[in-house]
């Protein structure tokens, strides 16, 4: 299992674009399973960090990635 730690919407990105390439998808391609806008991908993968939170979780289910919250 690969850990990532997310600190900011940059590093949130960078993970999400780094999933979807490893999964050789397109921006539109993870959009249309996701059901989301290939826009909001393109966002997200650019650190918006704004994001409708549902966008997100839709995206990162698409890509098989979990979120986790831990207690410092």
């Amino acid at each position: 299992m690969n850990e990532n730690r997310i600190t900011n919407a940059d590093d949130l990105g960078t993970c999400i674009r780094a999933r979807r390439v490893e999964l050789r998808l397109t921006q539109v391609e993870l959009a249309d399973v996701a059901r989301v806008t290939p826009r909001l991908v393109g966002e997200l993968e650019h650190g918006k960090s704004t994001a409708h939170l549902e966008g997100v979780i839709r995206v990162l289910a698409a890509l098989g990635l979990d979120i986790y919250l831990h207690t410092r």
